[in-house]
């Protein structure tokens, strides 16, 4: 079983592990598309969370992670509980491209159609929800920086990314 992790998994997947591969998901790009109101906002102050926003022509690198042999009931309960919090996040298999070649894993999409949705918002406006929002998991600026450093220790590039990081550490003071 192989699961893609573009945001928090890449640094936080919470399930055993028996390989990491860098992988690329065509035809979608990571963006901070989807309100979050449990894990780094509320309700009456949502934050932002990465999700995989189809887009044609576009590729968002990440990680495909194997999980452990037998761990595989076990990951899936973990992985549903986390991501599907909300019914914003749609569950599929997508196809990934890696060095050692294709794999089939489970990744967690936004649905364009949920209320949660909020694609096309332009890097100001996020930066300044992701400054200030905090929720369950903690301060939403936290999961951007946390997010942002692992990729660059990838060697993942990410200029949204970048940008907003650093756009989020001056905003925070």
């Amino acid at each position: 079983m192989w699961v893609f992790g573009y945001g928090s998994l890449i640094w936080n997947p919470e399930f055993p592990v028996a390989e990491r591969r860098i992988a690329r998901a065509a035809g979608w790009h990571r963006s901070f598309c989807m309100r979050s109101i449990h894990h780094r906002g509320t309700v009456r102050d949502p934050g932002l969370v990465l999700a995989l926003d189809r887009a044609e022509g576009a590729h968002c690198d990440g990680v495909a992670f194997a999980v452990a042999p037998g761990a595989e009931a076990e990951t899936l309960a973990g992985l549903r509980a986390r991501e599907l919090i909300s019914s914003a996040y749609l569950e599929t298999t997508l196809p990934l491209a890696t060095a050692a070649g294709e794999v089939q894993a489970l990744a967690y999409v936004i649905d364009p159609d949920h209320v949660q949705y909020c694609g096309g918002l332009d890097l100001e406006d996020q930066a300044r929800i992701i400054a200030r929002a905090a929720g369950g998991r903690g301060a939403n600026r936290d999961y951007l920086w946390s997010t942002a450093a692992h990729l660059a220790e990838l060697g993942i590039a990410d200029p949204d990314l970048e940008w907003l990081a650093e756009r989020v550490r001056a905003l925070a003071g």
